[in-house]
């Protein structure tokens, strides 16, 4: 008699866990515009309050004066990141009318190779619609781009408000926290840290080589090395291969250096995926592959392309926080795909 109550019980736990997740989830995605720009803010936040205490604690200067130097910080952080995409714009708008003039040539080169006209058909009546096509195209993804930068700045002036609030409104505690809380807490701020300095290095060591291959939008590519790091495998395969059209339509770079910008940056993401991370940041992250693709499906679904940039540090600390709660202990281990324990 217990044990069927036991099991009643426990399948309305998981019936009411469910329905918690889909309710959770539809309030997370109705919730995105404000959401996305304050989680974001969250991080940043975290990893400011890490730089705050360290400079008290090492410097002995006021709080006052530690939480104005952060900001300033975060504040030309902010203005590099901008600076670096409107550069990037920039360069491909002087060097449009020869990517352009390249993209024709490999287009008539196909023509002439695939000799269409045997089938009785004019090379010219094909090329035309598709020049004409290609401009309006690149046109349309010119301007898509500026909007983007446009509401990319948007975004960073609200989560730098956001980060403002959080650092300034920092409450007195009435009863210090236990030391689960406090462990958990450094866990996360650790994971978080960690995991932006690789990816700080990752973005540098990228540009700095597509730079010295003389690859155009070096700095654009190895901020996206920097940002796509946070998806993982599949951030480091599309960061690797964002250089290729600009490669092959560039017609100063040879097929030497075009094999080099793609397996030099392929060598430094493999490297510090494989090797550097896994050291870095220790089991913070240690989640199996399913859960890292359901967290990027999951994620996705809801906040877009920026829930798959946080899918995995989310996870990561969803994984710490239930390590710190005995009942959550399970799904802890679940994420890290340790099912004996689970059984255990």
């Amino acid at each position: 008699m217990d044990n069927n109550i036991d099991k009643e019980r426990r399948f309305q736990t998981v019936c009411l866990l469910i329905l918690s997740i889909i309710a959770i989830a539809f309030a997370l995605y109705w919730l995105k515009p404000m959401m996305i720009p304050f989680v974001l803010a969250l991080f940043f936040s975290l990893i400011l309050t890490s730089l705050i205490d360290f400079q008290i604690k090492y410097f002995k200067v006021p709080r006052f004066l530690a939480l104005t130097t952060t900001l300033i910080i975060g504040i030309l952080i902010l203005i590099t990141l901008g600076l670096l995409i409107s550069v990037s714009v920039t360069q491909m708008l002087v060097n449009f009318d020869s990517y352009q003039e390249k993209v024709f040539q490999l287009l008539n080169k196909a023509a002439l190779s695939l000799n269409v006209e045997r089938f009785g058909m004019n090379p010219q009546e094909i090329l035309d619609p598709l020049k004409n096509n290609l401009t309006k195209s690149v046109g349309g993804m010119v301007i898509g781009i500026v909007n983007s930068i446009v509401k990319l700045l948007s975004q960073g002036l609200l989560v730098l408000i956001f980060v403002c609030f959080l650092l300034l409104g920092k409450t007195i505690q009435t009863k210090p926290p236990g030391k689960e809380w406090k462990e958990g807490v450094y866990r996360v701020k650790r994971f978080i840290a960690t995991k932006m300095a690789v990816s700080i290095v990752t973005g540098v060591l990228v540009g700095a080589a597509l730079m010295i291959l003389g690859v155009d939008m070096a700095l654009a590519f190895g901020l996206f090395a920097f940002i796509l790091n946070f998806i993982p495998s599949i951030g480091s395969t599309i960061a690797t291969l964002l250089p290729l059209p600009v490669v092959l339509i560039n017609p100063d770079i040879t097929p030497l250096t075009g094999f080099l910008a793609i397996a030099i940056p392929g060598v430094i993401q493999f490297v510090i995926s494989n090797f550097v991370e896994p050291k870095v940041e220790g089991d913070a992250l240690e989640l199996h592959p399913v859960a890292v693709l359901m967290a990027l499906i999951f994620w996705g679904m809801i906040w877009g392309i920026v829930g798959m940039f946080l899918a995995s540090p989310l996870t990561a600390i969803m994984k710490i926080i239930f390590q710190r709660i005995e009942f959550t202990v399970p799904l802890a281990h679940l994420l890290a795909g340790r099912v004996d324990d689970i059984q255990s």
